[in-house]
């Protein structure tokens, strides 16, 4: 796969970077426990935070077959996400360092 799809994941209306980062580490530590194939998935992810309104964001390239299952985990979870641009992707190329971190499967 060559393309990519954004998603952004956002903190709680006034969440500190330690909370978000806490909840966000054991988020994905579930993925990929649970669903090892899904997390192989997600291909980088933003090194900074961002800021959305009142809110942290963190930004991910994701291969577009795990975006349904992502969008799902995420809200059982209890994490907010921005809807996701099915046209708007992205190449490997776009995230490079040092702007991004390339996940090691």
């Amino acid at each position: 796969m060559d393309d990519y799809l954004c998603l952004t994941i956002l903190s709680d209306p006034g969440e500190g970077e330690a909370g978000f980062k806490a909840r966000l580490s054991t988020f994905w530590t579930v993925m990929l426990r649970e669903q090892p194939d899904e997390f192989e998935k997600v291909y980088a992810e933003a090194v900074a935070f961002e800021s959305h309104a009142d809110r942290l964001s963190r930004k991910y390239l994701i291969e577009s077959g795990a975006a349904e299952i992502l969008e799902s985990e995420l809200r059982t979870a209890g994490l907010d996400l921005l809807p996701i641009d099915p046209d708007d992707l992205y190449s490997k190329y776009e995230a490079a360092p040092p702007e991004w971190f390339w996940i090691e499967h």
